[in-house]
């Protein structure tokens, strides 16, 4: 599936997610989870530490993953929410958490750099995943529902 970078806020993204879940059953499938890589120290000047030094150390960053998809499948797309933190502590535990919690820990707080991606099928799939992040962008929710959702996200 092609993969391409999606120029739409991850805040404003997940806070319509939010809006949404609290209205009623999502028909979307949504997924979160963290996780801690570690990673070797790259070789810079300004670290002033020789190959041992950096052989014996390594940086850890916390990822967190969300993961939002159609309730069906053959709709065909799948928008990605990645945020990397490196300078953060590490997560505390690793795993699956919910949505509210992936707001609250890492999109609220700004940690580290968020980037959002689309994978789509066709260009059928591609129509229906921009009509969502149009609908996203002007926080448009279904017949009934208040374009705050309700209480905001802690």
């Amino acid at each position: 599936m092609p993969t391409y970078p999606v120029d739409t806020d991850p805040e404003q993204i997940v806070r319509w997610l939010l809006a949404e879940q609290q209205a009623r059953p999502s028909i979307l499938r949504i997924s979160a989870r963290r996780t801690a890589e570690v990673r070797e120290i790259p070789e810079r000047r300004e670290f002033h530490l020789g190959d041992e030094e950096r052989e014996d150390l390594s940086e850890v960053a916390t990822v967190a993953t969300l993961e939002i998809a159609p309730a069906h499948a053959s709709e065909g797309w799948l928008l990605t929410i990645v945020v990397e933190d490196e300078v953060g502590p590490t997560a505390a535990g690793e795993g699956e958490i919910d949505l509210e919690k992936f707001y609250r820990e890492f999109i609220r707080p700004g940690r580290g750099s968020a980037t959002v991606v689309a994978e789509v099928q066709d260009s059928a799939a591609e129509a229906r995943l921009t009509g969502l992040l149009n609908t996203i962008e002007k926080n448009r929710h279904a017949p009934g529902r208040s374009k705050s959702g309700g209480r905001k996200p802690v």
